[in-house]
C-alpha cells in the first residue's frame, strides 16, 4: 500500500485532472477519460483474483510455479522487446493520452497472469501494454497506474479479514513497511521512466531468467 500511494502523490495532477474532466465529461477528442481505462482495467483482475484466491494460495504457491513464472516471464520479455524493436518507426507504440477501452480490456487480462505466483504484476501489465500497441513508457506508466485500483483493493480486503492482525501486533512492521515501500517507489519511479525513454526492457527479461534458473537450482539442491 505504501508503494502504490506513492504512485498516487507523483501523479496526482494526471489523477485529478482526469477526475475533473470525468465529472465535466470532457475527455477531448478521441480520447477515453483515464478513470474510465482503468477501471475496466482493474475488473479483470478482480473479478478472478475474488473467484480464485483461496485456490492459488493453496494449489500454486510453490517454488517450482515461482521459478516457472519467472523464466517464462524474462523469456516473453525479451521477445516482446524484439518484436516491439522490430517496428518501423512510426509505429513504435501509443502514449497514454492515446489508449482505447480495447487496449484496457486487455491489458487488463494480462493483469490476470499476476495471480500465478513469481508473475510480476507490473511486468504483465507492461508485456500487454507493447504487445498491444503501447510505447514502453505509456506501458510502464499505465501499470504503474492501474495498481491503484487493484492494489488498494486487495488491501483492504486483507486489512478487513485480518484486522485483528495487522492492527494488533502487526500494526508497527505493518506502518515501518508501508513508509519503506513509499519513499522506495517514490524515489525510484521517476528515475525509471527516464532510463525507459532512452532504453529497453531487456535487463529486465535477463534478470528474471538469472532468477528463475537459480531458482530451478536451488530447489533441484532441496535447499527450497
Amino acid at each position: 500500500i505504501g508503494a502504490i500511494s506513492a504512485i498516487a502523490v507523483l501523479y496526482r495532477r494526471r489523477l485529478l485532472e482526469s477526475a475533473r474532466d470525468l465529472v465535466r465529461r470532457s475527455a477531448g477528442p478521441g480520447r477515453v477519460n483515464l478513470w474510465i481505462l482503468l477501471v475496466v482495467a482493474a475488473i479483470p483482475a478482480a473479478v478472478v483474483g475474488l473467484a480464485l484466491d483461496d485456490w492459488i494460495e493453496t494449489k500454486l504457491f510453490h517454488p517450482i510455479t515461482v521459478a516457472t513464472t519467472l523464466l517464462l516471464g524474462g523469456i516473453a520479455l525479451l521477445a516482446l522487446e524484439k518484436w516491439a524493436g522490430n517496428r518501423p518507426p512510426d509505429e513504435r507504440g501509443q502514449g497514454l493520452d492515446e489508449m482505447s477501452i480495447r487496449q484496457a480490456i486487455g491489458i487488463g487480462l494480462f493483469q490476470c497472469l499476476a495471480l500465478i505466483p513469481g508473475t510480476s504484476r507490473s511486468g504483465a501489465t507492461i508485456a500487454g501494454g507493447l504487445l498491444l500497441g503501447m510505447n514502453r513508457v505509456a506501458a510502464a506508466e499505465f501499470s504503474f497506474l492501474v495498481g491503484l485500483p487493484v492494489l488498494y483493493g486487495a488491501c483492504l480486503l486483507k486489512l478487513v479479514g485480518d484486522s485483528e492482525r495487522f492492527f494488533g501486533p502487526l500494526l508497527v512492521d505493518f506502518l515501518i513497511g508501508c513508509a519503506v515501500s513509499f519513499v522506495t517507489a517514490y524515489v525510484v519511479v521517476g528515475p525509471f521512466v527516464r532510463y525507459l525513454q532512452r532504453h529497453t526492457f531487456r535487463p529486465f527479461g535477463y534478470y528474471r531468467i538469472v532468477a528463475g534458473l537459480l531458482l530451478f537450482g536451488l530447489v533441484a539442491l532441496d535447499w527450497l
